[in-house]
């Protein structure tokens, strides 16, 4: 059976606060028929708990494979598992500093730098304000490693109606990254504009 590796993404949740960020790209990922591999930090049980009334088999029942986040002999811990990439959403500010100095303690970090490693993309949304200068630094880091940075801030053009659709134009932004198109997006004057008149 051949493996479509642009089908296949990793996508990390960690403790930072938006756990939903990370439940609702694993639906859009299933929606595009994605397969999805997924690691929760134990800070991320605690964060879902206190932001959500999702259970962890729920949120595992979205991923086509759940590794525990200790388990660096997970296939996904290795650069010969093909993916198109990772997505960690939301990223804290510990697994930041993690990768960006190539400390492997969990599975998150591990996969995140495997990808780095293989020059797949790695998108991190970044949840944290303010910022110290140590936050500013790994951004920059992990930056000239190649990753890129994405912190979920809200486009207010959309005149947004709901918290579902802020979540979603900008899960929308990070999957245009990978070349999937969601729907979730509305686009700034990509639509045909009536002209102007006097």
């Amino acid at each position: 059976m051949t493996i479509d590796k642009n089908r296949r993404m990793v996508v990390g949740i960690s403790g930072a606060s938006g756990f939903i960020y990370g439940v609702r790209l694993l639906e859009l990922l299933r929606g595009l028929d994605v397969e999805t591999h997924l690691i929760i930090s134990r800070a991320a049980l605690l964060t879902m708990t206190h932001e959500t009334h999702y259970k962890l088999a729920d949120v595992s029942a979205l991923a086509a494979t759940t590794h525990r986040c200790d388990d660096l002999a997970a296939g996904i811990a290795s650069g010969s598992f093909r993916t198109m990439g990772m997505i960690v959403a939301p990223c804290s500010m510990k697994t930041l500093a993690e990768i960006a100095n190539g400390m492997s303690l969990g599975l998150i970090s591990r996969a995140a730098d495997v990808t780095l490693k293989e020059r797949r993309p790695l998108v991190l949304l970044a949840r944290e304000t303010p910022l110290t200068l140590a936050h500013l630094r790994n951004m920059t880091a992990v930056t000239e490693m190649g990753a890129i940075v994405a912190p979920p801030v809200p486009a207010f053009y959309t005149r947004p109606q709901s918290l579902e659709q802020v979540i979603d134009h900008t899960l929308g932004r990070v999957l245009d990254l990978f070349g999937l198109e969601t729907g979730t997006v509305t686009r700034w004057r990509e639509a045909v504009e009536e002209p102007l008149t006097a």
